[in-house]
């Protein structure tokens, strides 16, 4: 799945059915994007609660798959408050090295770890980052084994949004 996550909160974001916006605030990092909020996307479950359905690419401490608690402003806009369910699966953010062999590539950072098992969403064209989900089940030795070297041969950078204490064992 290749999609742009849109960042900026404009009023009452809700599809067909049962799916809302669960927007996220943040502190932004200094060197790296400017955003200090993150829609995802998400299913409602009860009047304040919603399981994320996409990766996110800033707001750390979330994965796919999550249940949240959130709260509606004035605006309807639905913010997130506190997670009430871990799903048990991470969150991987990779950025491609312009100089290195994937070039500028998104598509080819997918193709590296698809075969792992995971799916990604790309930020956009300019900013090649893939945000992927790594589901509780993966081989996660495996991915984090790739993923150092990868970037220790020059292919990405990346760096570990949401991490559960099985991740951290492997």
């Amino acid at each position: 799945m290749w999609t742009v996550n849109s960042m900026t909160p404009t009023g009452p974001v809700a599809a067909e059915g049962d799916r809302i916006k669960v927007w996220y605030r943040f502190v932004p990092r200094e060197g790296w994007l400017p955003q200090d909020t993150e829609g995802l996307w998400a299913t409602r479950l009860g009047e304040d609660t919603a399981r994320v359905e996409n990766v996110p690419f800033l707001q750390d401490g979330v994965a796919e798959g999550e249940i949240v608690r959130f709260a509606t402003d004035a605006d309807g806009v639905h913010w997130a408050e506190e997670r009430v369910e871990a799903s048990g699966n991470c969150t991987v953010r990779v950025l491609p090295v312009p100089s290195g062999p994937l070039g500028r590539s998104a598509r080819a950072v997918h193709e590296r770890l698809a075969p792992l098992g995971l799916g990604g969403e790309v930020f956009s064209e300019e900013l090649p980052l893939v945000a992927f989900t790594v589901p509780a089940d993966s081989d996660l030795g495996g991915i984090k084994a790739l993923l150092v070297r990868g970037q220790e041969d020059g292919w990405w950078h990346f760096e570990v949004g949401c991490a559960t204490a099985a991740w951290n064992d492997a």
